[in-house]
């Protein structure tokens, strides 16, 4: 552990001397910055981006916080099970290296909520201009001037009410929606404006107003679905978190020296990683499958 604190601290001399006059700290949040420009995948940009305009981006010192704490965490589980220096060192570098994956994660998370939020506004709206104008495009063009949708939702729709005037129908506009955001509620209520393009009906109140209910319930199991997620995840991550203390059980039974004293043989090496992969590998797919697919039916 000493050795671990020099090294930081030599590090940081080496920074401090190098920009000397310059805030070491602010340095190297730039060149990390840097970093994540260069190789961050577009995708990770894009909802990065929207979790910003939406204010639920962390901030420097909310990544930083979580740095330290992934880092002291994995520094203390990894010497518990190995009591070795250098392979606490290399397991601290290999949490913090899962953190920008995790911030994807979450990211993606919030922009699909997002996203399920405006799909909702924009199929009840919709519904609602419908019942007055008779008329898919125009309803179409009611929703785009209310204000209420934002982009890449408001483009979309854009696009779908070009492409309706550009070949006369509607078809186009709805297969390209229908493609683009693959819910039920979407493909549904596209289904039920071409049929009553298609064969002219009359009375449409009540298929409306069922299209309506059914979007209404479906709103409600997704939200519910989001709350018991929440819940689900506080106890997962709590049970993650104990089986990697487990160790300390088996060294409390065995005892320190015993214990140190089965680390020289190869196989109990290669037992204590294989625990630490798998269960941090449950870990993150458990992480995946909270973050993912939020608003889906």
């Amino acid at each position: 552990m000493e050795l671990f604190i020099l090294l930081i601290i030599a590090i940081f001399i080496i920074l401090y001397r190098n920009y000397k006059g310059q805030n070491v700290y602010k340095y190297i949040v730039e060149q990390v910055q840097v970093v994540y420009d260069k190789f961050a995948p577009y995708s990770f940009k894009m909802v990065r981006e929207k979790t910003k305009e939406l204010g639920q981006e962390y901030t420097v010192r909310q990544y930083t916080v979580q740095v330290i704490l992934f880092a002291g965490f994995a520094a203390i589980v990894s010497y518990l099970y190995f009591y070795n220096l250098i392979v606490s060192l290399v397991y601290v570098i290999l949490t913090v290296a899962v953190i920008p994956y995790l911030a994807f994660l979450r990211c993606k998370r919030v922009y699909s909520e997002f996203l399920f939020e405006q799909i909702q506004v924009y199929t009840t709206n919709t519904i609602m201009e419908f019942a007055t104008t008779q008329s898919f495009v125009r309803s179409l063009e009611g929703v785009r001037d209310s204000g209420v949708l934002e982009d890449p939702v408001l483009s979309d729709v854009n696009h779908m009410i070009e492409l309706a005037y550009q070949n006369g129908s509607i078809d186009e506009s709805i297969n390209f929606m229908s493609e683009k955001y693959p819910y039920y509620i979407v493909k549904n209520m596209h289904q039920l404006f071409l049929q009553i393009t298609k064969e002219g009906a009359k009375d449409t109140g009540e298929s409306l107003d069922n299209m309506q209910l059914d979007i209404d319930m479906l709103v409600e199991s997704v939200y519910r679905d989001r709350i018991e997620r929440a819940t689900f995840h506080k106890s997962f991550l709590r049970f993650g978190v104990m089986l990697y203390l487990m160790v300390m059980l088996v060294q409390y039974m065995l005892g320190r020296e015993s214990y140190i004293g089965l680390l020289n043989q190869w196989y109990m090496q290669i037992l204590l990683h294989l625990i630490l992969i798998v269960n941090s590998y449950f870990l993150l797919k458990g992480e995946k499958y909270y973050n993912e697919n939020v608003g889906a039916e």
